[in-house]
């Protein structure tokens, strides 16, 4: 994990939502504040106890404010055809302001109850492929030409070349060298294909596991949208090899491929960028 420059507590965020809140957050807090985990980007905290309705996420690095900005900005935007359907996403709250010592914005955003399909086994995943498949073809539709840029997501795959390029020593001495040469043939494949040639869609920019909720392996629910942009779908279109065994990833593209608009290299470009 990259290091962590700043370490929010629950004490701090009881502080902010008291400085900034409005009286139905105050309420909430007075119920509890909990810590429920913290990523490569932000420390996250329940709010209102274990059942509590919000969830504060507090960047601890400053290279990821951008991408809680960039969330609250365009949030509700891209997840509105998803509003009526069967997968849960959040809504903003509050855009929070630096204070109380804290030096960035922060945000709340409406919890999603469930568990991460990262800690769900590989084959009990697959009844999430239909959902997730349709959910994901219909946010990517056509984005606006203000729409948020990123570098490192929805790009040709050939920006990346260079860096994936830098990797594979380690990758070879990590998994050695028939696993690594599977995941360069499928590397070089979509670096091959054609890229991507119709106008830039919504991409959620990071649909893996540890980004997916669920209820008994159902009742889907997607989060983190800080990488949100604008691009190539195939940047999302990796989570069939990233979430799902064969079956399930066969299930996923059927229906994605069914329900959306894509080229015919989709799924060549969707499983380099797994790779």
């Amino acid at each position: 994990m990259p290091e962590t420059e700043f370490t929010p507590d629950a004490r701090l965020v009881r502080r902010l939502i008291a400085d900034q809140g409005d009286d139905e957050l105050r309420r909430v807090v007075a119920a509890g504040v909990e810590q429920v985990g913290q990523g490569w980007d932000n420390a996250v905290f329940r709010l209102g106890g274990p059942s509590g309705p919000y969830v504060a996420r507090l960047p601890v690095r400053a290279a990821a404010v951008g991408l809680v900005e960039h969330e609250l900005r365009w949030l509700g935007e891209v997840t509105e055809p998803l509003r009526e359907g069967p997968v849960r996403v959040a809504e903003g709250v509050l855009a929070g302001r630096p204070g109380a010592g804290y030096p960035w914005p922060w945000a709340v955003l409406t919890w999603l109850d469930g568990d991460l399909v990262s800690r769900l086994a590989v084959p009990d995943r697959n009844g999430l492929a239909e959902p997730l498949a349709g959910a994901l073809a219909r946010l990517h539709r056509p984005a606006p030409v203000d729409a948020p840029d990123n570098p490192l997501r929805a790009v040709p795959l050939a920006q990346r070349a260079a860096d994936v390029e830098a990797r594979w020593p380690a990758v070879r001495e990590h998994l050695g060298r028939d696993a690594a040469d599977v995941l360069r043939s499928a590397w070089e494949s979509g670096l091959d294909a054609p890229s991507w040639d119709r106008a830039p869609v919504w991409v959620h920019g990071d649909p893996h596991p540890s980004n997916l909720v669920h209820r008994s392996g159902r009742d889907l629910g997607i989060v983190d949208f800080g990488d949100v942009t604008a691009g190539d779908p195939a940047t999302d279109v990796a989570t069939a090899w990233l979430t799902f065994d064969a079956a399930g990833r066969r299930r996923f593209l059927d229906v994605l491929l069914d329900q959306g608009s894509y080229d015919d290299a989709l799924e060549a470009r969707a499983a380099a960028w797994a790779a």
